[in-house]
């Protein structure tokens, strides 16, 4: 046997998603923590992610739900996107993990993607905003969420039952993922007339 032929094929599209949905999270939390920090400093301050009395993210910031765990959320954004970065990034450079690790990785952003969706419909049903910058984390957060579930099914973390299911899943994800997008932008559309208000 060959070394390319005993050397494990590295998932660089999963990989690469990873990052590049990692670096778009982060960045989005980085902006409302430093527009959180703004506030703080100067609370009559105009937000530049402050569109219109829909899109906006200067009330999402100043309500309770903003701190959901008694400080700002963009942090855990900081933290958690952070780790989706170094784990793509360590995929691309050849690294392997064992079954724990990716079990406890889906279980993270198993933990971030239902934290999305309570801020999705305390954003939609209670405030009656969309935040620009939230909207971006939780577009990273859902095709994280599918990508990595089922990866982790496809490549048996789960047991090999899973196994068929999660490999005929695949090329499902971006489809699931634009499915999701089109239910929040539907759930917007009737909750606040977006369309009508842009």
């Amino acid at each position: 046997m060959t070394d390319a032929a005993a050397t494990p094929r590295r998932p660089w599209i999963f990989a690469i998603l990873l990052v590049i949905a990692g670096a778009a999270g982060w960045w989005s939390a980085f902006q409302l923590t430093i527009d959180k920090f703004a506030v703080l400093a100067h609370p009559d301050i105009g937000l530049n992610c402050n569109f219109s009395v829909l899109v906006q993210c200067g009330k999402n910031l100043d309500s309770w739900q903003g701190s959901a765990f008694g400080f700002p959320n963009p942090i855990i954004g900081l933290g958690g996107f952070a780790a989706v970065i170094a784990v793509g990034v360590s995929l691309l450079a050849g690294a392997r993990f064992a079954r724990w690790y990716w079990i406890l990785f889906n279980l993270g952003v198993a933990g971030a993607l239902a934290f999305v969706i309570w801020l999705i419909g305390q954003s939609i049903f209670v405030l009656g905003t969309l935040c620009p910058w939230c909207m971006v984390v939780w577009a990273a957060t859902i095709p994280l969420f599918w990508a990595v579930t089922i990866r982790n099914l496809a490549e048996g973390v789960y047991g090999a039952a899973p196994t068929r299911f999660g490999r005929a899943l695949r090329p499902w994800i971006i489809p699931i993922t634009v499915i999701c997008y089109l239910i929040v932008a539907v759930v917007a559309q009737l909750q606040l007339n977006v369309l009508a208000q842009l």
